[in-house]
């Protein structure tokens, strides 16, 4: 089943929120021109990633200062689990997720 989160036409460079999907947290990002899908929620203690800082591809956890891969989801230091990816789904003009 298609969930929508957003109309594809709101997704600029920069774009960032969250949404709740059958109880989890969801972070829609836009990185180079590039949606990007990721459970709001750092791998390593829970801290939401919402207001996580964003250089280039590397977001950086607000709590301890982890950083991730966007693309690849995997956590630029050994030891530590990466990021929970969701593919996308498209449908009609909106953006989504299949559940």
């Amino acid at each position: 089943m298609f969930v929508a989160l957003e109309r594809l036409i709101n997704l600029q460079e920069g774009y960032r929120k969250t949404f709740r999907v059958n109880g989890q947290a969801l972070l829609l990002l836009v990185v180079d021109n590039r949606p990007v899908l990721i459970e709001d929620r750092c791998p390593h203690q829970g801290a939401p990633l919402a207001v996580a800082t964003l250089e280039g591809d590397v977001l950086r956890c607000p709590r301890h200062g982890l950083a991730f891969s966007l693309s690849s989801g995997r956590a630029l230091q050994p030891g530590c689990a990466g990021l929970n990816l969701f593919k996308l789904a498209y449908e009609g003009d909106r953006i989504g997720i299949d559940v």
